[in-house]
């Protein structure tokens, strides 16, 4: 009887995978998945030549593949390409795919990169709901308790979203909506608010400019999922005197190339 405990699904002594533990055959079959998933369309021959294994090689681990619906054959041409069967597996990650979850690895990279406070939030009702956070160790910092809301038009990540969203959900989320003043910098009207999102675009990334706190900087970018939409934005934050000017574009560089890590997990292009 064992004595020990071992996670479920591993065998007993598991470490991870060594070259000897691997499968040859699915290590094939694997190659040719990744292989055809980038391209329109692949003859046995050119698929061959390119995983440099023989035809006959090929040729068995794409009837494999074929019968169990993960690739499919053109009847003209004789291209392979991929199959039913990879959309429903791709469709069973993404619906166990987090944002949250994901963004976590992420989020403390930055605060590590950047020493401001790293955040994570989603649209909730035409406001911004904080989902997550990573604090930076500064004794002057901001925070934002996951759960808390803050108006779109005065966040860093409500213009990151807000700039993804379509001219005529922008009309009706502002229609009947008042512009709130928080400081002499906010935004306080549909038109300077069109502006912000414009130069968010250009930009690549939204700066909040102590528009909801006076003395409090935010630089955010937006996350997506699979099918390009905007599902959440993740943000760096801190005090005006250490996100001055001049390091500004390269924190949003920085948050860019943040969420776009999270926006790959997630299943984005």
């Amino acid at each position: 009887m064992e004595t020990g405990m071992r996670r479920r699904g591993r065998p007993k002594g598991f470490g991870g995978a060594k070259p000897t533990d691997t499968i040859q055959a699915l290590d094939r079959a694997l190659d040719v998945l990744g292989f055809l998933a980038e391209r329109d369309g692949v003859t046995l021959s050119e698929l061959a030549v390119a995983l440099d294994q023989s035809v006959a090689t090929m040729h068995r681990v794409l009837s494999t593949l074929e019968r169990r619906s993960f690739v499919e054959i053109s009847a003209g041409r004789q291209e392979w390409r991929i199959g039913a069967e990879t959309y429903r597996l791709g469709s069973a990650f993404l619906r166990g795919a987090s944002a949250v979850e994901r963004s976590r690895p992420v989020m403390r990279a930055l605060m590590r990169e950047t020493g401001e406070t790293s955040n994570l939030g989603v649209e909730k009702d035409g406001a911004v709901l904080f989902v997550s956070q990573v604090e930076t160790q500064e004794s002057i910092r901001a925070f934002f308790p996951p759960g808390t809301l803050s108006p779109m038009h005065a966040s860093g990540i409500g213009k990151a979203l807000l700039s993804r969203y379509e001219d005529a959900r922008l009309d009706a989320m502002f229609r009947s909506r008042t512009f709130e003043r928080f400081t002499d910098k906010t935004v306080t009207s549909l038109a300077q608010l069109r502006d912000e999102l414009a130069a968010t675009r250009e930009r690549g990334y939204a700066f909040d400019d102590e528009e909801r706190t006076t003395g409090m900087r935010c630089v955010a970018a937006t996350i997506l999922n699979a099918y390009g939409e905007a599902v959440a934005g993740l943000s760096i934050s801190g005090p005006t005197h250490r996100l001055p000017d001049s390091d500004i574009d390269r924190i949003g560089q920085i948050v860019c190339r943040g969420a776009h890590e999270v926006s790959r997990s997630l299943g984005a292009a």
